[in-house]
Parts: structure tokens; C-alpha cells; sequence
């Protein structure tokens, strides 16, 4: 496991996203409240299709180092993709 103050949150969201990504517990996970309520609207509306956005996501975030992610995600707030 990392010492990089965020990186905890990398494998939680990324099977998050992938498990439930059209509901966006991945973005509450990360503290993105107001893209997380956009998707679990989006996923009603749109009948589960914004859960391919989510299992993108998952992977997006499993991928990265714990640097790239802690990076983008915990201290940019890059909330999409």
C-alpha cells in the first residue's frame, strides 16, 4: 500500500466505477458530490447507459500509479474522465 496521502482511495473508486459506476459512488468515494448526483440521476434518465462512463472511469483510475492518480484526481479535483 502507498504512503501518498489519497492513493487509499484509488482501488475503492476504481471497483466502485466498475461495479456501480452508473450510480457514481466512485465520485462520492472521491468527494465529488455534485458529478456523483449527475450520475445517478443520468442513470435513471438514461435507462443505465452513464454506467459505461463509470466502468470507464474504474479503469481510467486502476491504471494509473498512485502518483497519477493522487495527482489528477485528489489534488487537481479532475471530476470526468
Amino acid at each position: 500500500m502507498s504512503n501518498i496521502p489519497g492513493a487509499d482511495k484509488k482501488v475503492t473508486a476504481g471497483i466502485c466505477g466498475i461495479l456501480l459506476g452508473g450510480f457514481g459512488i466512485h465520485k462520492f468515494i472521491l468527494g465529488y458530490n455534485t458529478e456523483g448526483i449527475i450520475m445517478l440521476v443520468g442513470f435513471f434518465l438514461s435507462f443505465g447507459l452513464v454506467s459505461i462512463l463509470g466502468l470507464i472511469e474504474g479503469i481510467i483510475y486502476l491504471t494509473k500509479s498512485d502518483e497519477e492518480f493522487v495527482e489528477t484526481y485528489i489534488n487537481n479535483k479532475k471530476g470526468w474522465l
